[in-house]
């Protein structure tokens, strides 16, 4: 169970969407903290933090993170189609044959989709960027391989107040980034190697 305060003075809908989300499953390979909320974007805002937890899954520190935030607005925006709305957030690092394939963005998308379709996370008004970031080093930095990382941006209005699907499902892209296999709860990959 995910402990989190309520936002103050939130609404009945707002709620059931919390009570939702206290009963997410959280992925055994992150760490998930509650964290500041932007109080500027909707009447009611949660947000919250993952980063894959490097000192139990054998990776880099740098493996993977995210920021989840869900909304809600009373009078429903037009662009939301909803009274709900999703911004998340999602960054790897990957190794850099892979960062150079142009085809990694479309490949990164389409993890989002499928993580939001396995959970049955109801959603409408997807949007979003996938980014491919390739960086090599000069001058003092010169010694340092070049490396790639990969970042999505997205959001989506869910459909309902199941938010756990929504969260669970932005927990799977951000394991699936880091290169966790989309496995369901309690089965282990047999001869994984995650070490980058």
């Amino acid at each position: 169970m995910i402990e989190f305060e309520n936002p103050a003075n939130a609404s009945a809908e707002f709620r059931l969407a919390l009570d939702s989300l206290r009963s997410a499953t959280v992925r055994e390979e992150l760490l998930l903290e509650q964290i500041d909320a932007p109080s500027k974007l909707a009447t009611h805002a949660i947000a919250f933090s993952a980063n894959v937890d490097a000192d139990t899954n054998d990776v880099a520190s740098d493996a993977g993170t995210g920021r989840f935030v869900l909304l809600w607005e009373p009078n429903e925006p037009e662009a939301w189609n909803s009274r709900f709305r999703v911004i998340c957030f999602a960054k790897s690092p990957l190794e850099t044959n892979i960062g150079a394939d142009e085809q990694i963005s479309d490949v990164a998308w389409a993890w989002l989709t499928e993580a939001l379709a396995n959970r049955s996370a109801s959603n409408t008004a997807a949007a979003g960027t996938a980014t491919r970031i390739i960086s090599s080093g000069y001058g003092s930095l010169s010694g340092q391989s070049d490396h790639a990382e990969l970042e999505i941006r997205a959001s989506w209005s869910p459909t309902n107040t199941d938010a756990a699907a929504h969260l669970e499902a932005w927990q799977d892209l951000v394991c699936i980034m880091s290169g966790f296999p989309n496995l369901p709860a309690g089965v282990t990959a047999i001869g994984l190697n995650q070490n980058r």
